[in-house]
């Protein structure tokens, strides 16, 4: 089945290669869920059994108004309170730079679902790395649209640095997704380090090491 598109909001192609790695049926839990534009998406196309987390007020609005079970929360702070493994996917789409404690977020987010679904905007990518060569100055691109003074991303972070925190967590990547321009994806034959330089965006599907049994 073909995903609804996600045309409405062109800048998130993120949210078409998110919902294509959940499996139908399967409980969601989506944190940083702004309007429950992919939950909605999930829904209809998935079946799936979704919840949101949204820390705006008018998001929360807005996803209540089209029906979706969102409430409103802080992903640094109220993530310890569901339990282990209660979903089997918990998503966290474009949210990741601006929680105050990422490490947390992404530890809490293996803990409570079976995978962990991750997509963040690449600070490593040329364009970004020219503008501040060239300019001295924060970068601004269509996918980090702020002014240094009023961004609500606080941890900003490259793939390379991504793939460090999962080292470090010691968590399994299962599979991985870069974008650039459009929507258009980089081979998984390239390196980390084009992914890295050529990306805008990257969506990793995690989950926890299990320990072996002997």
């Amino acid at each position: 089945m073909q995903l609804a598109t996600m045309a409405a909001n062109p800048e998130r192609v993120d949210l078409e290669v998110v919902a294509s790695f959940v499996t139908p049926g399967s409980r969601v839990l989506d944190v940083g869920c702004g309007d429950g534009a992919l939950l909605k998406l999930l829904q209809g196309e998935k079946g799936v059994d979704g919840r949101g987390i949204e820390l705006s007020q008018r998001g929360v609005n807005q996803a209540v108004a089209e029906g979706l079970s969102v409430i409103q929360g802080d992903a640094d702070r109220d993530l310890a309170t569901y339990p282990d493994g209660a979903f089997d996917f918990v998503i966290l789409s474009q949210t990741l730079q601006a929680t105050r404690n990422p490490r947390t977020v992404v530890e809490d987010l293996l803990r409570i679902g079976r995978r962990a679904i991750v997509s963040f905007p690449n600070f490593g990518h040329w364009r970004i790395r020219l503008q501040f060569i060239s300019q001295g100055r924060m970068p601004i691109t269509s996918n980090l649209p702020y002014s240094w003074y009023d961004t609500p991303n606080i941890h900003f972070c490259t793939i390379k640095d991504f793939l460090g925190l999962t080292e470090e967590l010691d968590a399994k990547i299962e599979d991985a997704v870069c974008l650039f321009g459009n929507g258009h994806r980089l081979t998984q034959s390239a390196s980390w380090t084009v992914w890295n330089l050529l990306g805008e965006q990257a969506v990793f599907v995690l989950s926890r090491h299990q320990p072996q049994m002997f």
